[in-house]
């Protein structure tokens, strides 16, 4: 049963054509990644300001293994694949796929946003990947953070923890 035209990329090469097209149609091209575990109000307002610089808004998801190694051995919740699923069904989000890097210098290197987008906890100068995405024509571009939602916050809410 097909429950939606969702497309689930499992690496970040299976967008190569359909970013080149992209690019030869003049379309400005926009990226960010995250966990995206338990998808709150801080997400959607994050991705619809990031879709908002550009035309196509790709967004990378962590592999379970590389969310393990960031929030540690009880993360991720959700897999994967349903974390890349939940996303992609998102209205603003035009693209998803999964990456185990523990940075998104890779994928950046390959897909070579015009624009990156961080959320608001970020600076432009402790990211990783500002140099590689301005090594490649690129900008950094840092969103409003919305207090108050964390995925962190919401599993301890639900566990009962403080």
């Amino acid at each position: 049963m097909q429950i939606s035209k969702t497309t689930v990329y499992e690496h970040v090469d299976q967008l190569f054509d359909i970013v080149t097209s992209l690019k030869r149609q003049g379309k400005k091209i926009v990226t960010t990644n995250g966990c995206f575990d338990l998808v709150h109000t801080g997400h959607i307002a994050y991705l619809t300001e990031a879709a908002s610089f550009g035309d196509i808004l790709i967004v990378g998801i962590n592999s379970d293994k590389s969310v393990q190694q960031i929030k540690g051995p009880s993360r991720p919740v959700q897999k994967e694949y349903d974390r890349a699923f939940i996303i992609g069904s998102l209205k603003m989000v035009d693209y998803t796929f999964i990456f185990s890097e523990p940075d998104p210098k890779n994928f950046l290197s390959k897909i070579k946003p015009d624009i990156h987008v961080k959320g608001g906890d970020y600076t432009p100068e402790k990211l990783p990947e500002r140099e590689i995405v301005e090594a490649n024509g690129g900008k950094i571009a840092i969103v409003s953070f919305v207090n108050g939602y964390s995925t962190t916050s919401l599993v301890n809410k639900i566990c009962g923890s403080k």
